[in-house]
């Protein structure tokens, strides 16, 4: 989830009845709603149709895990501009060890209060709490006093005050309590805690963790470190060899580094610095993740002699850099019986030397499209981006055949009305009686980019004639709903 998104969600939050929506069982139900809803009386859990029928005028969205993942996660590394050890607490939720880390900030509720304040400006509405466990801060920010941090050792009554769904048990746990009258965290931490655990499983341990009587360690994710080398001389080289003789040496310490990380790097940048303060840069990228320094090596010396302007070591350099811009996993692997990899990886190898001396934006490789329009399955990509192709199944005839003809081409064909297969086509001069066929497989057109109404729906069959050729035809229309006679095409030919 992009910022924007999340400060456009913010503003309609604050001014329309918004909520969330996800389909449970077989029905559509809220799982998340705003302020202005909770206000109007709706509530998770009830359904969409129920929702609406109360509130016409409710906006509703669906609920989106991914890019809330992808929203908690940057809402964690922006917590380590207060301590580095902080980790997400999914679904919802983010836990800061600030142990140590108050005195910049006057204290722990002015650290937090600052929180609030920057999650506020970026959209975000967030409960915040202080608490010896990570459990106690967790409870007393989802189930205490709204709007109040609290100091940072909570007192007794406040944590007996919460309600047993503070403890976050299962939703049959906590049913049970509230039946036998066990209503509140108090009324829990006067029982003996063996029956609670002989009864309800681990209820026994959440209960002393939101008490602070047994703390919890938390693992916080920190980001892995750059991979990067540099070389500093105490005088200046004056000659690009020996500069790129240093550059092959930090090749080799960062094929280390991603070798201990189990990762391939796919931009490789390097940086010169000149003893007046001027730095010559070079990039080079690779089709695949690789740890091969000798590769990578040959990439700079062609980027170099691809160079219009050479460059110049002026005073010489003092300094040489070596960045993995991007990495990949790349796990260690057998390298005997593996001659169809190796050639794939000698035509990665061609494509990423053509890219290194020729640039990026002058090689591409196809890559599909989110598109079930066949002429526009595929599209020019940078070759360094991930290309990734269903694999049909490995006893099954292709679905659609490599050779498109471009433009289609109309041909003749005899076939039952309305909506029969081919029986017979006339194509290039030759009649090609159908001996098989298969389909059809219909393609309506794309709405959302038709300009006008002639986007007409199609009818693929793939066929086979008597002398085992195959081809892919179809038909443009359908009968009596988009034309009076549809035309018929010939789109592509099978191996």
């Amino acid at each position: 989830m992009l910022a924007e998104d999340v400060a456009r969600l913010a503003g309609e939050a604050s001014t329309h009845l918004l909520v969330f929506v996800e389909k449970t069982g077989n029905a559509m139900r809220l799982t998340a709603i705003s302020h202005v809803a909770a206000r109007a009386g709706l509530a998770p859990g009830l359904t969409l149709a129920d929702a609406r029928a109360r509130m016409p005028d409710l906006v509703a969205r669906d609920r989106d895990h991914a890019g809330e993942a992808r929203l908690l996660a940057r809402i964690v590394r922006g917590c380590t501009r207060y301590t580095p050890m902080a980790a997400a607490e999914a679904p919802d939720g983010a836990i800061l060890d600030i142990t140590g880390c108050t005195h910049a900030f006057d204290g722990a509720p002015a650290l937090l209060a600052e929180c609030a304040r920057r999650l506020a400006d970026g959209g975000v509405t967030a409960r915040l709490a202080l608490g010896t466990t990570p459990e106690q801060a967790r409870a007393l920010a989802r189930f205490g006093p709204p709007g109040e941090i609290g100091p940072l050792h909570p007192q007794l009554p406040q944590l007996r005050a919460l309600p047993v769904e503070a403890l976050e048990a299962l939703p049959d746990v906590t049913v049970a309590l509230r039946r036998a009258g066990l209503k509140t965290i108090g009324h829990l931490a006067e029982r003996p805690r063996a029956m609670l655990a002989a009864r309800f499983g681990d209820l026994a341990l959440r209960l002393i963790r939101v008490l602070g009587e047994e703390d919890r360690r938390i693992s916080p994710e920190r980001l892995p470190a750059p991979i990067f080398a540099l070389r500093r001389f105490a005088e200046p080289i004056g000659r690009v060899d020996d500069a790129l003789a240093c550059l092959e040496e930090l090749l080799g310490e960062t094929v280390t580094m991603l070798l201990e990380r189990h990762q391939g790097g796919r931009r490789f940048a390097a940086r010169l610095f000149r003893s007046d303060g001027h730095v010559a840069g070079l990039e080079v990228g690779t089709g695949r993740p690789t740890r091969d320094g000798p590769a990578v090596m040959r990439l700079f010396r062609e980027r170099l002699d691809a160079l219009a302007d050479p460059i110049d070591p002026g005073f010489g350099f003092d300094c040489v850099r070596l960045d993995v811009v991007a990495t990949e996993p790349l796990a260690a692997r057998q390298e005997d019986h593996l001659a169809p990899a190796r050639e794939a990886e000698a035509l990665d190898a061609l494509v990423d030397r053509l890219a290194a001396r020729l640039g990026t934006r002058r090689i591409h490789r196809a890559a599909p499209a989110d598109t079930h329009i066949p002429e526009c399955a595929s599209v020019a990509a940078s070759p360094s981006a991930p290309v990734v192709w269903e694999t049909p199944e490995p006893d099954e005839p292709p679905l659609r055949p490599l050779t498109l003809l471009d433009p289609p081409q109309p041909v003749d064909v005899l076939y039952a009305l309305p909506e029969g297969p081919p029986r017979r086509f006339a194509w290039a001069g030759r009649q090609h009686d159908v001996a098989r066929w298969e389909g059809p497989e219909r393609i309506a057109a794309e709405w959302w980019r038709r300009r006008d109404r002639g986007g007409l729906t199609r009818d693929y069959y793939r066929v086979e004639d008597a002398a085992g050729h195959r081809f892919w035809l179809f038909r443009h229309g359908l009968h009596e709903r988009e034309l009076t006679t549809p035309a018929w095409y010939l789109h592509g030919l099978f191996a």
